[in-house]
């Protein structure tokens, strides 16, 4: 399958299709080393912006459960569930916010936070 040649012109639309946003990928992959300064080079530019907003719109990454951010960080840094404890003030209430039976708060985010550099964006929650 032969691809048709690609221009400035015609890159300088949103890309809408999977088979545009394929084509771009592939002009991309194939022009990689083209000179930032040529056509092919401020095509790839383009191109760049245009394939990153299609992405942005197509995969939308949704955030992660608190609770599961939570124990994803835990594991990262080799901690058990006890740890938290000390910082939540028990084990009763670590259980409750681990069951989904009590929220966290402002004040057990801005610790997890300051604790476990864990952002405050994946303990709020949508």
């Amino acid at each position: 399958m032969e691809s048709k040649p690609m221009t400035l012109k015609k890159y300088f639309r949103p890309i809408k299709t999977e088979a545009e946003y394929k084509r771009a990928l592939k002009f991309m992959e194939e022009n990689l080393d083209a000179d930032s300064k040529s056509e092919k080079g401020q095509i790839l530019e383009v191109l760049a912006i245009l394939v990153e907003k299609y992405e942005e719109n197509k995969y939308i990454i949704e955030a992660p459960d608190p609770i599961e951010a939570i124990k994803y960080r835990l594991e990262q840094l080799g901690l058990e569930r006890t740890y938290l404890h000390k910082l939540f003030g028990g084990s009763g209430r670590t259980s409750e916010i681990f069951n989904k039976k009590r929220p966290l708060n402002i004040r057990m985010v801005r610790i997890l936070k300051k604790e476990l550099g864990i952002p405050a964006e994946s303990l709020i929650g949508a």
